[in-house]
């Protein structure tokens, strides 16, 4: 059964910095894209940023600069690192992987299929 989990979520100031952790278990870790996704409230799910581990990463344009993902393999975990974090950060964010595609498929094609494994989330609150 695969597991996803995210952490080290909580309440910043702008301008601050947080880095946000996640777990994969029950499937072969370096074999499969993951990335990170965000639901502000009122508004539609989307992406943060991508790594499938074949190529550069994906960042939506409006964290470009500002926040870094990275996947440690042996230890099973994809990091976000978001630094200068702004009020409009604020959201739930939520890690996800997908067997719908391996690390050489291109993001659209990732999205298009879809990622079947989700975290429950962690809150990440910047303040003004």
């Amino acid at each position: 059964q695969v597991q996803v989990v995210e952490s080290g979520g909580g309440l910043v100031q702008a301008g601050g910095s947080l880095r946000l952790s996640c777990t994969a278990s029950g499937l072969t870790f370096d074999d499969y894209p993951m990335g990170w996704f965000r639901q502000a409230p009122g508004k539609r799910e989307g992406v943060a940023a991508l790594y499938s581990g074949g190529g550069s990463p994906y960042y939506a344009d409006s964290v470009k600069g500002r926040f870094t993902i990275s996947r440690d393999n042996a230890k099973n975990t994809l990091y976000l690192q978001m630094n200068s974090l702004k009020p409009e950060d604020t959201a739930m964010y939520y890690c996800a992987a997908t067997t719908r595609g391996c690390y050489y498929t291109d993001y659209r094609s990732l999205l298009a299929g879809g990622y079947n494994y989700w975290g429950q989330g962690t809150q990440v609150t910047v303040s003004s």
